[in-house]
């Protein structure tokens, strides 16, 4: 096999231009980078790998995890020397392996046929890593799926796909959502929607989170606004027990969701 080695070369500009939002959103395609992504994506979701790149020291690496059941799939692996993975890649240090993936979200009318138990919702959620945080604590806490707002960061970002450590390819992703109109859906399907805001005069532990919910998460900054807070079931607060101020998103999504995890497991 050869390596490709020209970094300057066509096919390379098309892989890097996956970074633009534009770009992914005209292919359908996006880039995982990095060995846990790129395992993840060939373990369970190989109908969807476009093209798996490594350079010989990561095939080498991870000829048993990645590689072999890569090819064992019907992949294309294209060996690529370091500069040309740079030149593709989003980050500096992308660990000697990537892979171009198609672009597959599910729809929310899908997702609520199933029967969900627990689920969450970003809205307005901007920043990529809190965003990534949210998908990989929902993937960790047995969520059935995550649903993303049209306001929200893309999921399918470099930034956000990374933080999601492989997550985004084991559970549905619902994206491009009007919030409100989700918010009337969720309810026809027997789904309480639960807003996490410091607002919140209920505390989390005071919550039955046995029945089937959504939790709603707003903006990094300001929250969620009041008309928002007024159209769930429960307004919930996650408890400060020390000096800290406040949770961060991310670290807020992840407690409400093990919650949920814990609660449900005891009930079920």
């Amino acid at each position: 096999m050869t390596a490709l080695t020209n970094p300057r070369s066509d096919r390379v500009k098309s892989v890097r231009a996956l970074s633009r939002r534009s770009v992914r959103v005209g292919t359908g395609r996006f880039l995982a980078e990095g060995p846990q992504a790129v395992r993840e994506a060939v373990r369970h979701a190989a109908a969807d790998v476009v093209d798996v790149y490594t350079t010989a020291e990561a095939a080498r690496r991870f000829a048993a995890d990645i590689i072999e059941p890569a090819r064992e799939a019907g992949l294309f692996v294209h060996e690529v020397s370091e500069q040309v993975l740079a030149a593709m890649c989003d980050t500096g240090s992308p660990q000697g392996i990537a892979a171009v993936c198609r672009v597959v979200a599910s729809s929310l009318e899908t997702v609520l046929a199933r029967g969900p138990r627990l689920l969450v919702l970003l809205s307005n959620v901007r920043d990529p890593g809190n965003a990534g945080t949210v998908v990989r604590g929902a993937d960790a806490a047995g969520a059935d799926a995550v649903l993303v707002s049209e306001n929200s960061v893309d999921v399918f970002a470099p930034k956000v796909v990374r933080s999601t450590a492989g997550s985004l390819f084991h559970l549905p992703l619902v994206i491009g959502l009007d919030v409100e109109t989700t918010l009337e859906a969720l309810r026809r399907a027997g789904v309480r929607v639960l807003a996490a805001d410091g607002a919140g005069t209920l505390l989390l532990p005071d919550v039955d989170l046995g029945v089937p919910h959504a939790w709603l998460m707003g903006n990094e900054a300001w929250g969620l606004p009041e008309e928002l807070r007024e159209r769930c079931d429960e307004v919930v607060r996650v408890p400060i027990y020390g000096q800290a101020e406040s949770l961060n998103l991310a670290m807020a999504a992840t407690v409400c969701l093990y919650a949920s995890a814990g609660a449900q497991r005891r009930d079920g």
